[in-house]
């Protein structure tokens, strides 16, 4: 049974499709008065928003954000959203069932650049170019979401893809993917993928070289052509992300905080985020403690 609901709230739509499988997709269009409808983040969840306005501001992990007019940005469910402040915004939020980057994304190619980038959240800019082209898939998928057949899955699911497409497209020439070859982008997403996977157990170059059975001078080399930064700062910067989330938004100790990200004792993982951030991890609590 497909379910597909369109709902009004104040003056924002919000169009649902959701079926049997538990496979959910939903489009929103936000104003400032209903920006609420961005923190419904389930454990699976995928998102990204289109700055259509003049302004948006999202604050993500204590970390600000401005973006510009026909902006993206994309989330996973590993970010949590602290605030934002939009004029008009387009929201796209679906669950792995619909949409799984590991068994699906092969033809996308949105695993490790878009979406699970290891240490940065992705911003995507629509230039004039192509603008167009993004509004014209909005529309359709927009009507989509309307329709009740028994295809309107497989459509929807085509019509994510095409948006992920053209931005991965937007992504690669607009950074130094472009200079990459297919073989060696790939090495670049599975690489992230992999570090988002396993940077709370695997803290060193050669588990990852280990994976994509390449040396680990490939690695190194490749990102310090491609990118000017090591491997390593990669799976460092993925660590203090989520030390600063758990010590930021829960009551763990942060000798637990050590032990979830797999340092032995609580003085290494000490050592190692004062040497990233100036400061203790007790001190950084102190300093960012929520009211």
């Amino acid at each position: 049974m497909i379910e597909t609901g369109l709902y009004l709230q104040s003056n924002v739509l919000i169009m649902v499709f959701e079926n049997d499988s538990k496979e959910f997709l939903c489009l929103i269009e936000l104003d400032n008065d209903d920006k609420n409808n961005v923190f419904n983040f389930q454990p699976t969840d995928k998102a990204f928003i289109w700055n259509t306005g003049n302004f948006l501001h999202i604050t993500i992990d204590k970390i600000p954000y401005r973006l510009f007019k026909d902006e993206i940005i994309f989330l996973t469910e590993f970010h949590k959203i602290d605030d934002i402040h939009i004029d008009t915004a387009r929201m796209v939020r679906f669950n792995k069932s619909f949409f799984c980057m590991i068994d699906q994304d092969n033809q996308v190619g949105s695993k490790g650049l878009l979406f699970y980038g290891a240490s940065h959240i992705q911003i995507v800019t629509i230039d004039s170019t192509v603008v167009n082209d993004f509004e014209a898939l909005w529309r359709i998928f927009h009507n989509e979401m309307q329709q009740e057949n028994i295809l309107q899955k497989e459509m929807l699911e085509s019509m994510l893809k095409q948006i992920l497409i053209l931005s991965v497209r937007i992504l690669r020439k607009s950074t130094h993917l472009d200079k990459l070859g297919k073989s060696q982008i790939d090495i670049v997403r599975e690489f992230n993928y992999l570090v988002e996977t396993h940077f709370n157990t695997h803290h060193n170059v050669a588990f990852y070289a280990s994976k994509l059975n390449k040396s680990p001078k490939t690695l190194s080399n490749l990102f310090s052509s491609a990118f000017n930064r090591s491997p390593l700062s990669i799976i460092h910067d993925r660590i203090i992300i989520h030390a600063k989330r758990q010590i930021n938004y829960t009551n763990f100790s942060i000798k637990e905080i050590s032990h979830q990200l797999g340092y032995k004792d609580i003085q290494t993982f000490s050592r190692f985020f004062k040497n990233k951030e100036g400061l203790s991890p007790s001190q950084y609590r102190d300093n960012n403690t929520v009211t």
